[in-house]
This record gives C-alpha cells, sequence and structure tokens, in this order.
C-alpha cells in the first residue's frame, strides 16, 4: 500500500475500534466543537451541505438541523461504525434529510460546484496531503458556498497525552508516535499557510483555548479508548494493556482536566 492508503487504513482501524467508547459522555466535546463549527458557518435552509470525516455526526446533526427539511446533508466516514451510530441518531431525531455513507474523502465523485457548505472536523490532519485533500473539498464548493475546517489547537491532552506515551514507551516502544498529524496545522498560521497553497487566500481563522474537565483519570482512558490512540491500544496483547492503563493512570493522579484548545477556519469562495 501507498503512504495515502495506509494512512486511511489506520485511521478507520483506529476509529472503528473507538466506536464502542465514541459517544461517551466523558468525550462530549465532539459533539460541542462540531456544533461550534457548523454555528460558524452560518448554514440558511435549503442548503446542500457535505460533511467529510463526520464521525458519528458531531457537526453533521446540527447541520441537516440547520438546512431544514429542504436542506440536504451527506456526512461520510471511513470508519462504518461510527457511521452506523451517526446514521441511528439521524433516525431518532427524523433527520430525513441527512445521508450517512462510508467512504473515503477524496474519492465521492461529486461533480464542481456540488454543495453550498463544506465541513471537516478533526479530519483534515489524518490526510498525507492536507493540500490536496483541501483542493478537492473546494473543488466541490459553489460559488459563495463556505468550507469550514476545524482541527486541534497545541498542547491536545496534555497532561494526559504525554502520559499515555511515556507508559507506551515503557512497554512497547516500536509503537511511539514522533508527531500527532494535527501539529501540521495546530496554529493559525500554520492553518493559514496550508489554506493559502491549496489556492484559498481569505480566511476567518479563529483560535479558541480550552480544556476539558474530567472527574479522574479514568475518565481519560474512556476518552483514550473513544479516540484516536485506540488504534495504538488495540495493537497491545491483554497484560500489556493492563500495565500501559496502570502506568498512564498513575501518572495523572489529582489531573482535573485536558487541554483541548481548537483552531476554525471558514473560508467563502
Amino acid at each position: 500500500m501507498n503512504e495515502l492508503e495506509i494512512a486511511k487504513a489506520k485511521a478507520a482501524a483506529a476509529y472503528n475500534a473507538a466506536a464502542d467508547y465514541f459517544d461517551h459522555p466523558v468525550s462530549s466535546f465532539w459533539h460541542r466543537f462540531g456544533r461550534r463549527t457548523v454555528e460558524r458557518l452560518g448554514l440558511r435552509p435549503g442548503e446542500a451541505v457535505l460533511d467529510v470525516c463526520c464521525g458519528s455526526g458531531g457537526s453533521a446533526l446540527p447541520a441537516a438541523e440547520a438546512v431544514g427539511p429542504d436542506g440536504k446533508v451527506v456526512a461520510v466516514d471511513l470508519a462504518e461504525r461510527l457511521v452506523a451510530l451517526g446514521a441511528a441518531k439521524a433516525r431518532e431525531k427524523g433527520l430525513a434529510n441527512l445521508d450517512f455513507r462510508t467512504g473515503d474523502m477524496l474519492a465521492l465523485g461529486y461533480p464542481d460546484a456540488s454543495f453550498n457548505a463544506l465541513i471537516c472536523v478533526f479530519g483534515i490532519f489524518f490526510v498525507p496531503d492536507m493540500v490536496a485533500a483541501t483542493k478537492e473539498l473546494w473543488r466541490m464548493l459553489r460559488p459563495g458556498g463556505r468550507l469550514a475546517i476545524t482541527t486541534w489547537g497545541p498542547d491536545l491532552f496534555e497532561p494526559a497525552n504525554g502520559a499515555f506515551w511515556e507508559a507506551i514507551k515503557e512497554e512497547r516502544p516500536d509503537l511511539v508516535k514522533g508527531f500527532n498529524p494535527w501539529e501540521r496545522i495546530s496554529t493559525p498560521a500554520g492553518l493559514r499557510e496550508m489554506l493559502g497553497q491549496a489556492g484559498i487566500a481569505e480566511a476567518e481563522i479563529v483560535a479558541e483555548e480550552g480544556s476539558h474537565a474530567i472527574a479522574s483519570p479514568e475518565d481519560w482512558w474512556l476518552v483514550a479508548m473513544g479516540s484516536g490512540y485506540r488504534g495504538t491500544l488495540a495493537q497491545l496483547d491483554a497484560e500489556t494493556f493492563k500495565r500501559v492503563r496502570e502506568r498512564n493512570l498513575a501518572r495523572l493522579g489529582g489531573c482535573e482536566a485536558i487541554a483541548t484548545s481548537v483552531v476554525y477556519a471558514v473560508a467563502e469562495k
């Protein structure tokens, strides 16, 4: 497999594995930031929206509510288990204008200018060539349409993130990541540079510092189990998994919050 295929396979495997904890209440930030992204877009009734890397619907669900029954939202993700979770929520809410699909955002096949708005929340950085991916999204946008890309800010999930990788290093140093992919665009300057390389000269970019409260170190572990960290945890045998969990949580005594800073970008075509 080439680099792109490997990246897609890893992302799909990690988030399919994480699906059982993805919607746990301790990870409510997925939906909070998804809704905030939609609010920044100012969607109007009747508009057509494409949401890629949609997860279980953190942005797709509020987008469908915003465009109303005369609008349409197509929500796409590589992880079929997350897509199934989102589709179940859409049915529960009676959102007949929301269509969840398993698919690759780089190979959807829509013609140019198909949508009034495109959304990508916490997903663009999983693609090795973010510029090419952004160009593809921009291509499908109608003149006057809006593209929203939301990414993580600096120091994501610290101090728990550092404690997690220290625990992994002590048990399986071969699994330690040299970098987290979102670090490439974790600042307004980095995100603006990437958009510029994709041919998007103007964008409203807002950095929002924040933290996510946890009641105990065990809450952090539930976050890890319902996120991309699961891809690493899935490679551990049962005894190693237990030791990593114990080492990770032992380093977080007294921790009451993890960092969840976000960078929002909205560009009009």
